[in-house]
């Protein structure tokens, strides 16, 4: 029988556990982009709290992709150092950690990276002006995800996750409310796919077959003309194909968000829980690919049921982890009463840092 708490592997990655700390900026990086004792103590509460894999906050693969000011970032030697010293704790603990690698697009801000922001499209009708991404800007970025890889497994991470939801660049070659491209990158979804195809070939080149390669993609973006999920399923089906080794469902646009404010995503009772439950069941069907469901998940009963019906490989989970770092170890020990999250965005909205102001 297939339980939560069974056992796993991802390529050459053995989990403990199938819950995953799904991917959220933490702000906790110094203005160098470089790890500081905060983001450690953070990262170590989740190890230490039990679970099976922690996927880090966006990490800027180039210097014109960057957030904030303290986004970690990894697109130089020198961010390394900090790097490494935060997995070989993580690894010193028993836990396992994987980078994940983005480029903000047409949302970062000029005021940080000194430049105007850049995206698939210019001066599309629901998004801040940018200019269109030229072949030379698309071969750059590429081989930025590339070199990004290659200094995560240099640093000893586990693997690599490639952001490709919630309105970042990847997110905008995807989605028609951004991508209005008429050449090889717009269009057809296999050609809106094609950015992200081409840096998951010279990334797995770089770090070798062995060597997991996931990423995180959106099953909507809440946006009119965006992403459906139809869309979703042929897109995910073009990843199997590829050969990424996870497949991480989410929804949501970060523009979205800054116009008709951020998504509250209630989730009061057990039927409103997972969000994309019914899109991981159809994907179920079609890719071989292991999928992470993300999203509104609150409860052991609804996570181990996903995994027990067979609709998911794997459980993420985002802020009931801010609100309590050491759920998992709750959860096993047989105290499987509800997170104490009640998805108010207080993490997101009061500080400008993860934590929650509800403890």
């Amino acid at each position: 029988m297939t339980v939560l708490f069974d056992s796993t592997s991802i390529k050459s990655l053995t989990l403990a556990n199938r819950i995953i700390r799904s991917a959220t900026g933490t702000g906790m990086a110094n203005n160098l982009g470089q790890v500081t004792p905060k983001l450690t103590k953070h990262i170590m509460e989740l190890v230490e709290g039990g679970v099976g894999l922690i996927i880090s906050g966006h990490i800027c693969v180039h210097p014109s992709g960057q957030s904030s000011t303290h986004q970690l970032c990894i697109y130089n030697v020198s961010h390394i150092p900090g790097l490494t010293a935060l997995v070989e704790k993580v690894h010193n603990k028993g836990g396992k950690i994987v980078a994940q690698l983005n480029h903000v697009g047409a949302h970062r801000k000029s005021t940080v990276t000194g430049t105007a922001p850049v995206s698939s499209s210019s001066n599309y009708a629901t998004g801040p002006d940018c200019r269109a991404m030229t072949q030379n800007d698309i071969d750059q970025i590429v081989l930025a995800y590339r070199d990004a890889a290659s200094r995560a497994k240099k640093a000893g991470f586990d693997g690599v996750q490639l952001h490709g939801a919630h309105g970042y660049l990847l997110s905008q070659f995807l989605s028609t409310v951004y991508n209005e491209r008429d050449d090889e990158y717009g269009g057809s979804i296999s050609n809106r796919t094609r950015i992200i195809v081409d840096a998951y070939n010279e990334m797995r080149t770089a770090v070798g077959d062995d060597y997991p390669i996931m990423i995180k993609m959106n099953v909507t973006d809440f946006l009119d003309e965006g992403i459906s999920i139809e869309d979703a399923v042929e897109t995910a089906s073009i990843f199997d194909a590829v050969g990424f080794d996870s497949i991480e469902l989410s929804g949501g646009n970060i523009w979205g968000w800054k116009t008709y404010g951020i998504n509250w995503s209630p989730c009061r009772t057990v039927s409103e829980e997972a969000y994309y439950h019914d899109t991981a069941k159809r994907l179920k069907q079609k890719i071989r690919t292991p999928i992470i469901l993300t999203g509104g998940i609150k409860t052991y009963e609804v996570a181990n049921q996903i995994i027990h019906d067979g609709d998911a490989d794997y459980i993420g989970l985002c802020r009931p982890l801010i609100r309590e770092p050491d759920l998992v170890n709750r959860w096993k020990t047989g105290a499987t009463n509800p997170s104490l999250c009640i998805q108010c965005n207080s993490c997101i909205l009061n500080s400008g840092e993860t934590i929650c102001s509800q403890i």
